[in-house]
């Protein structure tokens, strides 16, 4: 199938791409996530922003992210792990004629549990373009999938964008800071204390103690809790997920700090950013649709 539209609607954007003869021939982003919108407004945004491309035919739509959330469009129930990667398009949910919805995936298992919603379409195109036994997913709420052959086997989530924010403007640390620096050694310093004390008991305050005594710059700091966080979560992810070479998945501001704390623990990495992956995802659940 070479025509199509793939959309990414998330929590605070919602992104398009209108695919014609294979090639994306139009694209948008705009700032209505579904936290942004009214209840019950998807889909007259839809019809607005969207369905214009669609033309006569009308063209499939394939929809991933929180937009199938209880505060999206529709509820779309989780898929369950462990789950081979071709069960993510087998379980589409329609919404109105050749409109779905890509579910998300669950794991309930010996007391552990997870959640994802838009992260599974990325994985399943990830793992098209750069297979692996491991993918990382850095964000607001980085994803760890381990994966056997092509089946998802388990995943975990570390709060780390969203700790990173809390902590610079809900906390003690970044209380009273000015504007903001990069500074790579700051970050270096941050990574080494994380990937060595990933428990961040003690460590997360003396960030802010470092600062107080004169140690640490106060543009710096977050440069230093980005790579307390980070080291922490690769090191607490690493050990559990054994991986000598992990796929990532990140934004070209995530990617290098990702690799850094990677190379870090002698881990090689293929990297993909997070838009090729997902767009080869929605490809992969049409070409397995039509």
């Amino acid at each position: 199938m070479e025509n199509y539209i793939a959309v990414d609607w998330g929590s605070t954007h919602l992104r398009a791409w209108h695919i014609a003869d294979g090639a994306c021939v139009n694209r948008l982003s705009l700032p209505y996530g579904v936290t942004r919108i009214a209840p019950g407004e998807a889909p007259e945004i839809f019809r607005r922003h969207i369905a214009p491309w669609r033309g006569a035919s009308p063209l499939p739509v394939v929809m991933a992210g929180m937009i199938g959330s209880d505060a999206g469009w529709r509820p779309v129930p989780y898929l369950a792990c462990p789950l081979p990667l071709a069960g993510i398009g087998r379980g589409l949910y329609e919404v109105e004629e050749q409109v779905w919805i890509v579910p998300g995936l669950k794991l309930e298992r010996e007391g552990e549990y997870g959640v994802m919603r838009g992260e599974e379409t990325q994985l399943l195109g990830a793992m098209r373009l750069a297979p692996a036994a491991c993918c990382v997913m850095p964000g607001t709420h980085s994803k760890w999938v381990g994966l056997s052959g092509s089946s998802v086997e388990r995943f975990d989530t570390a709060m780390t964008g969203e700790l990173h924010h809390l902590l610079m403007h809900h906390s003690l640390i970044g209380k009273g800071l000015p504007a903001q620096r990069r500074d790579d050694r700051a970050f270096t310093r941050g990574l080494e204390k994380g990937l060595g004390e990933p428990s961040l008991v003690n460590a997360l305050f003396a960030t802010r103690a470092a600062r107080v005594l004169g140690a640490l710059a106060e543009t710096a700091v977050a440069d230093a809790l980005s790579g307390l966080l980070i080291g922490a979560e690769v090191a607490t992810f690493s050990r559990r997920y054994r991986a000598e070479q992990i796929t990532l998945v990140a934004s070209d501001a995530l990617a290098p700090r990702y690799r850094q704390a990677f190379a870090c623990q002698g881990i090689a990495v293929s990297l993909c950013s997070g838009e090729a992956a997902f767009l080869q995802g929605i490809r992969s659940i049409i070409d397995g649709r039509y």
